[in-house]
């Protein structure tokens, strides 16, 4: 084996943990495998005899890559470009997939480790630097004197960032119902509701403060197809809208958690995540951005399935 396949060899054995860590900064799986090709590129350009710990380097080289991206991302959404407040709000990160039909009660524990939709939506609202430096240390416990170089940071003020990130995240991260039977039971309702139609009983699986995220991507935003809806009823009468389109909607696991997609003939035409808590919607996250939806594939009656991240 050449220096350089040794030194690819070592770089996939990290890439799966690279992928996890720009996934949870980004929310875009597209934009992670470009992070940790950036990496591998910058990598290739590094005298690597200077690298004491491989793994460390390629992790805070990852995190340093994703921050450029972030900040670059909040640029451009700080351009005037008139009222887009409920288009940014309504952002739904991308979803990671799998068929129900792939679970065991043995892989149910492995799910919990998923990072949610909703802790993805609340990161956010960080800005780049705390993000990173939440992501980082509170995820992937590197330490603070490993981050306080990328934030440009004393190692102290990098804790203090940390801190400011946890409180902000603690705050606005809804609870979940953690079993999967139930998560089960409160999708089923809203699926028979919404088929037949039932108006009272849609409200009845949805808490009373309810707030749906509709992203349906730059494409169609134009359109104010994007939308942010608040309240049990506003929702239902959305839900009772697209009732046609859930004659073809299959339940699957949503990052770790049960959600549903809507994909005649194999084709997805959204993703739909939900928060759940004392039996009921708190939270729904649908993803209907062409662009975005056409990198997923759904097997035929066999649910979606997604390389585990």
């Amino acid at each position: 084996m050449t220096g350089s396949e040794e030194l690819a060899h070592r770089f996939e054995e990290h890439r799966g943990h690279l992928e996890a860590v720009a996934y949870r900064m980004l929310g875009s799986l597209s934009e992670a495998e470009d992070a940790v090709q950036e990496a591998w590129l910058r990598l290739g350009r590094t005298d690597t005899d200077d690298i004491q710990n491989l793994g460390g380097w390629l992790t805070t080289v990852t995190g340093r890559i994703c921050l450029d991206m972030l900040r670059a991302r909040t640029a451009r959404r700080e351009e005037p470009m008139g009222d887009t407040q409920d288009t940014v709000g309504a952002f739904v990160p991308d979803p990671v997939l799998q068929s129900l039909s792939h679970i065991d009660p043995a892989e149910e524990v492995l799910q919990a480790d998923s990072v949610g939709l909703a802790l993805l939506v609340v990161l956010e609202n960080l800005t780049p630097d705390e993000r990173l430096t939440f992501v980082l240390h509170d995820m992937f416990a590197v330490p603070f004197d490993d981050i306080a170089p990328i934030v440009e940071r004393s190692a102290a003020a990098t804790r203090q960032l940390a801190s400011r990130a946890r409180r902000r995240v603690r705050g606005a991260t809804p609870s979940n119902e953690p079993d999967l039977g139930r998560q089960k039971q409160v999708l089923d309702a809203f699926l028979a509701a919404s088929r037949a139609g039932d108006f009272e009983a849609l409200v009845a699986v949805l808490h009373p403060g309810v707030l749906l995220r509709a992203d349906s991507g730059a494409l169609v935003r134009g359109a104010a197809a994007s939308k942010l809806v608040r309240g049990a009823k506003a929702v239902a009468e959305q839900a009772l809208m697209f009732a046609p389109f859930t004659r073809s909607a299959e339940l699957v696991l949503v990052n770790g958690s049960i959600g549903m997609i809507n994909a005649p003939e194999g084709r997805i035409q959204s993703v739909m995540g939900v928060t759940i808590d004392d039996g009921r919607i708190t939270d729904m996250y649908i993803l209907a951005d062409p662009e975005r939806l056409e990198r997923l594939a759904a097997p035929g009656g066999r649910g979606v399935t997604a390389p585990d991240r």
